[in-house]
């Protein structure tokens, strides 16, 4: 690619922002007053935010449009990304089901075959709305197969509504369920099934606060009105959730009033009017029952198991107490399924994945070999299925199907995805770096084999570090485009993350969160030092809890990045927690109510209160969504106010607001398209880069 090192030629001082009114707003904590002047941004209803959004969108595609391979990475995008993609298949009653998409569909699909191989949709999401941005939520079959309730959001929200259906004739046979948020949906036997949800909240269902969450049982040929409240009505907690299990005899329920740590409890479904039974009553451990045999429960928990461990437990005594390793403790982070028959104890190793699979007296059978180093997932059906399914990827390896059969440990290519892209002319490595305090952190470098160490490759450092949340290695067509076109693409497992356990996570909250902006930084050092890139050829990007992560890291290090790439984030660190579920993630982040040490240490690394006028901050485009009412986009729009008001340098400063968009989930294949073209156009465009490769 052509490189120049010149300015861009519509560089800052062309670029005439949108006047951002300021506010006379403050707020006191602890004796200290904090302006807010974009308080008024946190309207989501006012035509004045709508007026703001317009102009700011219509200055950052100005700029886009102007950037002249932008069209060539459109073409190159769109060529790789349309593949057939097909799921992996589940039995419901008589018809087997799986979701396919012709490639370029902007919601995949989900299709049927009956016993004779003949195949017919059963779902089309994309006849849901005209533009692709109403999505299938997720779905439950009733037991036998002949019913199925399915949730839609639309627009990106995480608001849902439920349509209930009769699954052999395809007709719908009730009224929409509204107003479901953060819900699986289970099915007690073909009379019903259990949601969650809050209610409908005071002023703006985008941003207004929800904290009481509950647990509903919705009977078939009923009113949702009439919907009995199962839990959460006498209990006060931020995110309820149930299921029942495979054999119809027991509802789970958890509960919680943070994203982590949880409240576990049976209910006995085979005896009328039985009690709520708690197993758990406190937030100081994650649980979750992953099967059972009769009274027999087997628990996934961290009670004393930092990195988790199975046990077993008589349902009728089922207190901690009580619990018998049944899978003790290991030094890797464990995820387990059932399936079959057995239970697939899932390792992180390093943040790449050990399978082992166990029979239900806790034998190991046999560890099963995997196709290489990457990310396996699956490993999940009924206990009569005789044929499971799991997927494998890694950052060169599309993601493959692969049907097991667990008696035999036989595996098997169920659908391996045809990918212009040749796996064997890239190279993905992991390497160990050293944090400011010492420790070793684990980074993942991908690139094309032969790549020259000059620092003058285009790097893109993604991170997230938080919410036990774990990066672990897998495929994407944008970062196949990306590294196509000469860049480099690095992922380091940061502290706050799930990869080595609780301990790893609780190192990266509350007051340990700088721990995770220096593992950040320290892998850019990393990439710097060893050549694979300089400042002028990086960018830092991450979305959530990792677009907090890039707006700390630009307004700490405002030098060490040439570009920053800050994802729908939680950027105003003293306020997240008044909005929607926002109070969830304090055992993560604690609040500026907590203490006067805690809000001066938030405040120390909040992204929009640490935008110092004068500085030169990196080429910058923010993106969020109109509709994200998980972090509300507010965030966003006073955290880009803020940096255009007070850059000092030549580097553009843009936002960059899908309409009609949430937090991601659900996004069309369309719109996620372009949002890659803008970002890969952007990010190369403001490294200097002029023209693109062609590709052959």
């Amino acid at each position: 690619m052509a490189v120049t090192s010149t300015l861009s030629s519509f560089g800052q001082n062309s670029i005439q922002y949108p006047q951002t009114k300021k506010g006379e707003t403050v707020d006191e904590y602890f004796g200290t007053k904090v302006n807010d002047p974009y308080r008024w941004l946190e309207d989501d209803r006012s035509t004045e935010t709508a007026a703001w959004v317009k102009a700011e969108n219509e200055v950052t595609y100005d700029y886009l449009a102007k950037i002249p391979f932008r069209n060539q990475l459109k073409e190159r995008l769109e060529k790789l990304w349309n593949y057939e993609k097909i799921g992996a298949p589940s039995v419901e009653g008589k018809y087997t089901y799986y979701s396919k998409n012709n490639g370029l569909q902007n919601q995949s699909v989900l299709y049927r075959k009956d016993a004779a191989g003949k195949e017919e949709v059963f779902l089309d999401p994309n006849t849901f709305s005209k533009d692709g941005t109403t999505s299938l939520g997720g779905l439950d079959f009733s037991k036998d197969g002949s019913k199925v309730a399915y949730a839609i959001s639309e627009g990106g929200s995480d608001w849902r509504k439920v349509i209930i259906m009769d699954a052999l004739s395809k007709k719908i046979i009730e009224d929409t369920l509204i107003d479901v948020k953060f819900s699986g949906l289970s099915w007690k036997g073909n009379e019903g099934f259990y949601y969650s949800s809050y209610e409908k909240p005071k002023g703006s269902e985008l941003s207004a606060k929800t904290d009481q969450h509950k647990l509903y049982f919705h009977k078939l040929g009923t009113s949702q009105k009439e919907d009995q409240v199962i839990f959460g009505a006498d209990q006060k907690r931020r995110y309820v959730g149930g299921y029942v299990t495979e054999d119809d005899n027991y509802l789970v329920i958890t509960a919680a009033n943070s994203t982590y740590g949880n409240e576990l409890y049976i209910k006995d479904l085979k005896k009328a009017n039985s009690p709520i039974v708690t197993i758990v009553d406190n937030f100081n451990s994650s649980n979750s029952i992953i099967e059972n045999e009769g009274g027999k429960l087997f628990i996934e928990t961290d009670l004393n198991a930092p990195n988790k461990r199975i046990v077993t437990v008589d349902v009728n005594n089922p207190k901690p107490a009580n619990w018998k390793n049944f899978i003790a403790e290991t030094e890797n982070v464990l995820s387990p399924t059932t399936g079959g028959g057995y239970i697939f104890a899932n390792y992180m190793k390093d943040a790449v994945s050990v399978v082992k699979q166990y029979d239900y007296s806790g034998k190991l059978l046999r560890e099963i070999k995997l196709p290489g180093l990457g990310t396996a997932g699956g490993f999940g059906g009924k206990k009569k299925d005789k044929t499971l399914y799991y997927s494998f990827t890694n950052y060169i390896t599309p993601g493959t199907i692969y049907a097991f059969e667990p008696k035999a440990g036989k595996s098997t290519v169920y659908q391996k995805p045809k990918v212009d892209f040749n796996s064997s002319e890239y190279v993905s490595n992991q390497v160990f770096y050293t944090s400011k305090d010492g420790t070793k952190v684990p980074m993942m470098i991908t690139h094309k084999k032969g790549l020259k160490l000059d620092g003058k490759n285009p790097t893109i450092l993604y991170g997230y570090g938080g919410f036990n949340a774990s990066l672990t290695p897998s495929f994407s067509i944008a970062n196949a485009v990306w590294m196509e076109n000469g860049g480099i693409y690095a992922v380091p497992n940061l502290r706050g993350g799930g990869e080595y356990g609780k301990k790893w996570h609780d190192a990266g909250t509350k007051m340990q969160k700088q721990n995770v902006f220096d593992d950040f930084i320290a892998a850019a050092e990393y990439l710097i030092a060893k050549n694979y890139t300089s400042s002028d050829f990086l960018a830092v990007r991450g979305g959530s809890n990792g677009g907090l992560l890039v707006g700390a890291t630009m307004t700490q290090r405002p030098e060490l990045m040439k570009v920053a790439l800050p994802a729908v984030g939680v950027m105003d660190m003293l306020r997240y927690h008044t909005f929607t579920a926002g109070a969830g993630w304090a055992y993560d982040y604690g609040t500026a109510q907590d203490s006067k040490e805690m809000f001066e240490y938030i405040k120390g690394y909040s992204p929009v209160h640490n935008v110092k006028k004068g500085t030169n901050y990196p080429a910058t485009m923010v993106t969020t969504g109109d509709h994200d009412d998980r972090v509300v986009p507010a965030h966003s729009f006073k955290f880009a106010a803020e940096l255009q008001e007070k850059q000092a340098g030549t580097n553009p400063v843009l936002i960059r607001i899908d309409v009609k968009a949430g937090h991601g989930a659900g996004k069309s294949v369309a719109a996620n398209i372009q949002e890659n073209v803008d970002i890969q156009a952007f990010t190369l465009y403001n490294m200097g880069i002029k023209s693109l490769p062609k590709v052959k």
